[in-house]
């Protein structure tokens, strides 16, 4: 992530810029569905329309493939798979109560090579 240009000379760290031993939380960016879709429809010359019916199958594909119980892998970009929890005591937090947590399934993301070299 760059120091803002408002920021020059300070050094960044953690999401933190540091200007003369003060601390500035840097907002990191997000990027919405509708822009998303906005930027695909730009870049592969489609209306965005059909932009984001092709965001929403591929979306629905990942979906149902977890649904399955399959990986869905892009080679050099990453790994959608299915993590087992198991089940476990916690606490509310609100009262200190122990409570039992159930088990459950949940989606899991892993960053290929390529994705975590284009981040770094």
């Amino acid at each position: 992530m760059a120091v803002p240009p408002d920021f020059a000379g300070a050094q960044l760290s953690a999401g933190r810029v540091s200007v003369e031993n003060t601390y500035y939380l840097v907002r990191r960016e997000q990027v919405t569905k509708s822009e998303f879709v906005d930027q695909v429809a730009d870049r592969a010359g489609l209306s965005k329309k059909d932009a984001g019916d092709a965001v929403d199958a591929v979306l629905e594909t990942i979906e149902d493939a977890l649904k399955r119980g399959s990986e869905v892998t892009f080679s050099g970009f990453g790994k959608f798979s299915v993590s087992a929890r198991s089940a476990r005591e916690g606490r509310n937090p609100a009262t200190g109560e122990k409570i039992q947590i159930a088990a459950s399934n949940v989606p899991k993301f892993t960053a290929g090579a390529a994705l975590k070299k284009a981040v770094n």
